[in-house]
């Protein structure tokens, strides 16, 4: 469940960057035999479409116009994504828990890291801060799938 649990912190930051870490990982064959990924999710179409979407939030995200992470909408969408993430993290059999385990934390964590980019952005700007966030995003994210590695 930590593998869960930790994606969900990822998620809380960047919503498609949980699901592209997945989905590119289930297209390689290289999530653990019994995961609870959904099969789709091994689609390589999917896992292109899912890594185009993680990288157009990204570039948005340092847009001045791009709407807060804890907006409904975004909160949802991270809910959802690292719901998934964390359903593939885990065996089939408890997918379910690490679906909550992701999803719920990934809300939860929404929350201090918008606090958090917001009190750097007066000091370093809305692209730089950005540009830190993706990298600690797109680490974590690749170190937590690869650490559930088959």
């Amino acid at each position: 469940m930590l593998a869960s649990f930790l994606i969900g912190l990822v998620g809380g930051q960047r919503a498609m960057t949980p699901l592209a870490a997945v989905a590119i990982a289930a297209a390689r064959d290289e999530l653990p035999v019994d995961n609870g990924a959904p099969r789709l999710l091994a689609d390589p179409v999917v896992a292109a479409g899912a890594l185009a979407l993680a990288i157009g939030e990204m570039a948005g995200d340092k847009q001045k116009t791009a709407p807060d992470r804890v907006v409904a909408i975004g909160l949802a969408a991270r809910f959802v994504t690292s719901a998934i993430a964390g359903a593939a993290l885990v065996p089939r059999r408890q997918r379910w828990l690490g679906a909550a385990i992701g999803g719920v934390t990934a809300v939860i964590a929404s929350y201090p890291g918008w606090r958090a980019r917001m009190a750097a952005i007066p000091g370093y700007g809305q692209t730089p801060t950005g540009f830190v966030e993706d990298a600690a995003v797109l680490g974590g994210a690749v170190a937590i799938v690869r650490s559930r590695a088959a």
